[in-house]
């Protein structure tokens, strides 16, 4: 039998991305926007969200918890306002991972990130777990993400990133078609291609380290700071890309590191980005479809 998972990858020797005008390093900035499609007795679940929050917590059953619904809340209040605030005063390009269930409810957002041309990718219908969902249910939900997605941007999403994730997801996807790409991996610092029931098809790896959930886990941002934790990594991986080329994904959340502190502590970070002008900027859809021409498949 065939081992399902591959532990090599690229190896020593990963390939030239031969990113646009020589850029060495790609930077993709991905703001996620899932703030009314968490777990909430009012979307019909069982139980009120307990991931990614200030405080630990463990969820209520067949309840609301308020005090977690109001700090999704500030994410859409407040948090995506400044953080698109901050993207487009450093005219840097966003690729938004948009819950369809959430998109849907604030029609004034993503009226922004289309003026801004950000990508809007679709983030699955809910911010719920997927790993136990019944593979039907799950292909049902798939389909309606694309669709709520389409109705309210005008487009159909090219992007995928569904997050908590099943072992059906992925050929779901393929499946459905129409997707250039998706982004529910965290093994490699290149995108790479995979073979899903004979197709080829993109994967464009994610981060969960250069991520401000790291903020509100058990892990938590101590010392080093987010910002001085991004700037490590984007300083080595500058020097590393001399020689081999590499891309950076750095996640944020709307209700996280939009907070006034955090705010100012990614501002940080972004002005350092912004003082380099060896580095590619740039949306996940770009670099998808800049690998597609670069690097086919080789089947």
């Amino acid at each position: 039998m065939t081992y399902p998972r591959d532990l090599k990858g690229y190896g020593a020797h990963p390939p030239d991305p031969k990113w646009p005008g020589g850029k060495n390093l790609a930077v993709q900035f991905v703001i996620n926007y899932e703030e009314g499609g968490e777990n909430s007795v009012l979307h019909g679940d069982r139980q009120s969200e307990a991931f990614l929050v200030e405080e630990p917590a463990v969820p209520f059953q067949n309840i609301r918890n308020l005090n977690v619904e109001s700090q999704y809340e500030y994410g859409t209040r407040v948090g995506w306002w400044r953080l698109h605030r901050m993207f487009q005063e450093r005219q840097f390009p966003v690729t938004i991972f948009g819950i369809a269930a959430s998109l849907q409810k604030n029609t004034e957002a993503v009226a922004a990130m289309k003026a801004a041309n950000y990508e809007i990718a679709s983030h699955g219908l809910r911010w719920i777990q997927y790993a136990e969902m019944p593979e039907e249910q799950e292909r049902a939900q798939i389909a309606e993400a694309i669709r709520i997605h389409t109705e309210v941007t005008g487009a159909r999403p090219t992007g995928w990133y569904t997050g908590r994730m099943s072992t059906n997801t992925r050929r779901l996807l393929v499946e459905a078609g129409g997707f250039t790409y998706d982004a529910d991996s965290f093994s490699d610092d290149l995108p790479y291609w995979v073979k899903v029931e004979g197709n080829d098809h993109l994967v464009v790896p994610y981060t969960l380290d250069n991520n401000d959930g790291r903020y509100v886990n058990t892990y938590g941002y101590q010392s080093p700071s987010f910002s001085a934790y991004l700037t490590q990594a984007f300083d080595f991986l500058r020097r590393e890309a001399q020689t081999s080329p590499r891309m950076m994904s750095i996640g944020l959340h709307t209700r996280i590191v939009g907070r006034p502190g955090r705010a100012a502590d990614l501002e940080r970070f972004l002005d350092h980005v912004a003082a380099c002008d060896d580095v590619w900027v740039t949306r996940r859809i770009d670099i998808a479809e800049h690998w597609r021409k670069t690097h086919p498949p080789q089947s």
